[in-house]
């Protein structure tokens, strides 16, 4: 894919995985829509990425936790751009680790409606759009979880092992359409996530986000006859 011009949604854009991939796709000549609760943050992360060559960014606030939020968030984003060419599913929140009665009812709902639900609503307004394009895909930024089963992370993997399940399926029915689907699966990563969860973890032995950033944009600009449906980076 010739990532020049492309239109690029990215969820989570705010900070971490999200923030680095925007600013990748940006130097490609992307145009970017920056999903995220905190519009201060997302405002900055498209002031940075027009900086470095976004023909177009923008900051939508969205509350993946929020359905009528993502389908606001979808229609502003397709009115503003006329057409979306990638979709990146990059939002989501940590639990602290534990067994399945120590994470608040709150939390477990937080957590797959942001890691799970929100990923699915987001994308199935989008899938029309996706569809009429030359060029589409989906990416979705999943983590280890998705593929191993980790103790005290419970909810977490089991949001994780859906998003597995959802792109290996959504890779099946889109696979006449020309939208490409693929996952990323990721170890722990060198971000702010586990620190919002109160969880105090040795970040610094992690993956660097920014090259995970490295990863995607390499997923998304392989030729046409090369597609990376599953990716999976380990420490």
């Amino acid at each position: 894919m010739q990532l020049n011009g492309k239109t690029v949604i990215v969820t989570g854009g705010s900070d971490g995985i999200g923030k680095h991939i925007c600013l990748k796709l940006a130097a490609a000549g992307c145009k970017l829509a920056i999903l995220g609760r905190n519009r201060d943050r997302l405002d900055q992360v498209a002031e940075a990425a027009r900086s470095l060559g976004a023909p177009e960014a923008r900051s939508y606030g969205a509350d993946m936790t929020d359905p009528a939020a993502i389908g606001a968030a979808a229609s502003a984003i397709l009115q503003d751009f006329g057409s979306v060419d990638i979709l990146i599913n990059n939002a989501g929140i940590w639990h602290k680790a534990g067994p399945l009665d120590s994470i608040s009812e709150e939390m477990l709902m937080a957590t797959v409606q942001t890691n799970l639900t929100g990923l699915m609503q987001l994308t199935r307004h989008l899938l029309p759009a996706l569809r009429t394009r030359d060029e589409a895909a989906i990416v979705n930024v999943a983590s280890k979880s998705g593929v191993v089963a980790q103790a005290g992370q419970s909810v977490y993997t089991a949001t994780k092992y859906g998003v597995r399940g959802f792109t290996d399926v959504l890779k099946v029915d889109e696979a006449e359409t020309g939208v490409r689907v693929a996952g990323l699966y990721q170890s722990g990563t060198n971000t702010g996530m586990f620190a919002k969860a109160g969880e105090d973890v040795p970040n610094h032995i992690f993956t660097e986000p920014e090259d995970l950033a490295d990863v995607v944009v390499f997923m998304l600009s392989r030729p046409p006859k090369l597609w990376m449906h599953e990716v999976r980076v380990e420490l």
